[in-house]
């Protein structure tokens, strides 16, 4: 299954500074990765197997 997650939800709700490089991207990623991977999983069972693109708005909740 594919799944992307946006630029602005890693800054907005995991500390990814504005501008911030592909390795602290990556690091972002890593230090949220159960989360997000808790949201993706939630939203695989919605999705019937499209790719999911999960937005800053799954995780203001």
């Amino acid at each position: 299954m594919q799944c992307s997650i946006s630029r602005d939800a890693l800054e907005r709700h995991f500390w990814l500074p504005a501008g911030a490089s592909d390795a602290l991207t990556l690091k972002a990623f890593a230090h949220g990765r159960l989360r997000i991977t808790v949201v993706a999983e939630r939203r695989t069972l919605k999705s019937a197997g499209a790719p999911i693109a999960l937005t800053a708005a799954e995780f203001a909740r």
